[in-house]
């Protein structure tokens, strides 16, 4: 078919999710294609020879890369129910923070990949500085970033909900305190019981024992 959509993702990671709950939100039907990230396919390195890595999105077999890259290729190509504003300046807005999220994701990441005590905590507080931007400058009091329906940005911050409560476990820290953050603790509550996320959203309890394993071999990485 001259419209085959095919996504080469992992189900670990928050960059394929953006996409699928993309495809999902568009009602795009679509292949899906597990790659093993330590052991990439030879198909995902000719679509990507750049950066080697997931997610690619094929389209009439022409690959398109990087998450929010593709969110916008779909966004486009697909219009019907759009994922950005129609107004210009909230559709500049919901870029801003979509850019906002995209600077900050190592930061985000900082506490799961921290070496020692003190790394942790400098993690910690950065990460809690981000956090306390997004709650009193980002999100409102609507259940979702653009109102009543889930829009890009949503999507693009989607790893706070799901990701964010696994890195908490595993290192055993809490980072998305409802006290602290009760705007963006009660968006993480509405994205994750939206219907089309709760659907396709990696499990919990098998994230936890992958992601240990993970932090593990990377505080070895960084111990040599």
């Amino acid at each position: 078919m001259a419209d085959q959509v095919k996504l080469h993702g992992n189900w670990l990671s928050p960059f394929s999710s953006r996409v699928i709950w993309a495809l999902k939100l568009k009602g795009i039907p679509y292949e899906y294609v597990e790659e093993n990230v330590a052991d990439k396919s030879a198909l995902l390195l000719q679509y990507n020879p750049v950066y080697k890595k997931i997610p690619v999105l094929v389209h009439a077999g022409k690959p398109i890369c990087e998450s929010m890259i593709i969110l916008d290729y779909i966004d486009e190509t697909w219009p019907v129910n759009p994922l950005l504003p129609s107004d210009p300046f909230h559709r500049a807005t919901a870029r801003f923070w979509i850019k906002f999220i995209e600077d900050k994701s190592l930061v985000l990441w900082g506490v799961f990949m921290a070496n020692g005590e003190d790394d942790r905590e400098k993690a910690r507080k950065a990460t809690l500085e981000v956090l306390q931007t997004l709650e009193e400058q980002a999100f409102g009091d609507e259940k979702f970033f653009g109102g009543d329906e889930i829009n890009m940005v949503d999507l693009a911050y989607g790893m706070l909900a799901r990701w964010m409560p696994v890195i908490e476990e595993v290192v055993g820290v809490k980072l998305l305190d409802p006290d602290m953050f009760p705007r963006l603790h009660a968006w993480a509550e509405n994205f994750r019981q939206a219907a089309v996320i709760r659907d396709n959203l990696p499990d919990h309890a098998q994230m936890v024992p992958l992601f240990k394993i993970r932090r593990e071999q990377l505080l070895q990485i960084a111990r040599k």
